[in-house]
């Protein structure tokens, strides 16, 4: 307290200085229109710059709740809409699907904690593990398109392998051509990936569309894989040379859903059966 004192006293003149700056200042604005009008209008608009700048910070922080609500509002939509063309097939009118076959895919949505692209096979890690219900063999898709599969498991942890991984294949479907490849991807481009045996005689035109094939238990019928960037033919082949435009933006994964078929232990158990009978 006697520092305090001692610098008030050593810096008086100053001080009053200041404070007779500011008194003349106060009155020059309060007696003067155009100086009054002048102070206003500059101090609004530091003001409002200001708020707009406050404003910007407090949305840039909050970003990550708005991702992770349209995340979940997504992961309920792609529920509800998978439902629904689960329980509508394209099919004779005769046949109705059954309820729990149209209400196998339930959906988890996870977080991307890592991923790559660089190498020849990639890998993704979710913060969702067994204790969410996450397990080996699952499909993982993201808002625009197919993923890959989960991997590896422990409680809070998932490693998905990346549809951007050598051995990775999907069943997928030109919708236009209504022909069913495989999408694999070639190595090279993180963007692009090939889709293998489809037809030469079938027609296939840039920006057609190529989705999960109803031939997957992994993925629900319908996910976009792609879409048709060029259309060659390799000499003495039978099959086009199609590349794709991949739908999933791998460089900026932030969310995922993980896509449990409820049903598919059941199909690939009788399928393997029939398999060991032959």
């Amino acid at each position: 307290m006697e520092q305090l004192g001692y610098f008030i006293l050593r810096s008086r003149n100053f001080i009053l200085f200041v404070l007779l700056e500011v008194l003349c200042f106060y009155f020059i604005i309060n007696t003067n229109n155009y100086w009054s009008a002048s102070f206003f209008n500059t101090s609004n608009a530091y003001a409002a710059r200001m708020l707009a700048w406050s404003n910007a910070a407090r949305e840039y922080t909050e970003l990550h709740r708005v991702n992770a609500d349209l995340a979940l509002e997504n992961e309920q939509l792609h529920a509800q809409l998978t439902r629904l063309q689960q329980g509508a097939p394209a099919a004779p009118a005769a046949y109705k699907a059954d309820s729990i076959f149209a209400n196998r895919f339930t959906y988890t949505v996870a977080k991307v904690i890592n991923n790559t692209t660089q190498f020849a096979n990639n890998y993704i890690t979710i913060d969702k593990g067994t204790d969410d219900g996450i397990r080996p063999g699952m499909g993982v898709i993201s808002p625009t398109g197919v993923v890959g599969k989960v991997k590896l498991c422990n409680r809070h942890f998932s490693v998905v392998t990346s549809i951007l991984h050598s051995e990775f294949l999907v069943s997928s479907k030109l919708v236009k051509a209504d022909e069913i490849g495989s999408a694999k991807w070639d190595g090279v481009d993180p963007h692009r990936m090939k889709l293998l045996d489809i037809s030469r005689y079938k027609p296939v035109n840039k920006g057609d569309s190529v989705v999960s094939s109803e031939f997957n238990s992994t993925f629900p019928p319908g996910i976009l894989v792609g879409r048709v960037r060029s259309v060659g033919v390799q000499p003495n082949q039978t099959f086009h040379d199609i590349t794709l435009d991949l739908a999933t933006n791998f460089s900026n994964l932030s969310f995922v859903y993980v896509v449990e078929n409820r049903l598919q232990n059941e199909q690939e158990q009788l399928e393997k059966q029939v398999e060991n009978e032959k």
